[in-house]
């Protein structure tokens, strides 16, 4: 039972799409690579990558440096506020 605006039926659509959502999520996961599939060097600067590091992260790329870089160049998107509260609507 839905109220206000949305549909009778907008509570089970919601629950399908994080359903959805969680397995395509667990799908990813399981389709990371494995530690064999790590590059001895650098994607981007061709540094050898220490073994260590490969180690702790498989399928690694890149190393420490660039790796660095990219993540303080990466800016995350604003999250979807489903349930729509009127906090979320001031911004």
């Amino acid at each position: 039972m839905a109220g206000g605006w949305a549909r009778d039926d907008a509570v089970n659509d919601q629950i399908e799409v994080s359903t959805n959502e969680a397995i395509a999520r667990a799908r990813l996961r399981a389709a990371r690579p494995s530690a064999t599939d790590s590059a001895e060097f650098c994607a981007e600067c061709d540094e050898p990558i220490p073994q260590a590091r490969r180690d702790a992260i498989p399928g690694v790329q890149l190393c420490v440096a660039c790796q660095s870089g990219r993540d303080r160049a990466f800016r995350p998107q604003a999250g979807i506020n489903r349930r729509g509260s009127k906090d979320s609507q001031l911004k």
